[in-house]
């Protein structure tokens, strides 16, 4: 079946109920999505569908069709995203793993709101679990990509 993955067109063999999470990481080697809990709970595995925040970890590949899917590895070649650039400039990052579904997330929040409130960020990334607890530094480095956004 043929995908739009980071706006590349590819093809891949896949039975049609095989979660989109393990597409792209094992049989694409996008391995920036990362397998968290495989029920839709922690949010690691975020991914966009057409520029919505999905958990790629229970969407069937038979589901995805045309929409154009957006990993992490596809937000930016060289990591300027000003969601990624944020994360490195707050220091967000502790152990890292949740970090592709925090931004993932955050940039869909972005990208149809330009200055959140505290209140949009926690709504928007509730789903998406950070064992180490830099909800502080994520809602930071939120904002502070909101900033960068506009100064563009």
């Amino acid at each position: 079946m043929k995908l739009v993955v980071n706006d590349k067109e590819v093809d891949v063999s896949a039975q049609a109920d095989m979660p989109l999470l393990w597409v792209l990481r094992d049989l694409l080697g996008l391995t920036g999505t990362k397998y968290g809990c495989g029920i839709a709970q922690c949010g690691s595995c975020t991914v966009h569908l057409d520029g919505q925040p999905v958990r790629s970890c229970v969407t069937p590949i038979a589901s995805v069709g045309a929409r154009k899917v957006t990993t992490i590895e596809g937000l930016s070649a060289d990591g300027t995203h000003p969601v990624q650039r944020a994360w490195t400039e707050v220091d967000v990052v502790q152990c890292g793993y949740c970090q592709s579904g925090q931004i993932m997330a955050a940039a869909a929040l972005l990208a149809k709101t330009a200055n959140p409130t505290d209140a949009d960020i926690d709504e928007a990334l509730a789903g998406n679990i950070c064992r180490c607890g830099t909800y502080q530094r994520i809602r930071e480095a939120v904002h502070r990509a909101a900033a960068l956004r506009a100064s563009r």
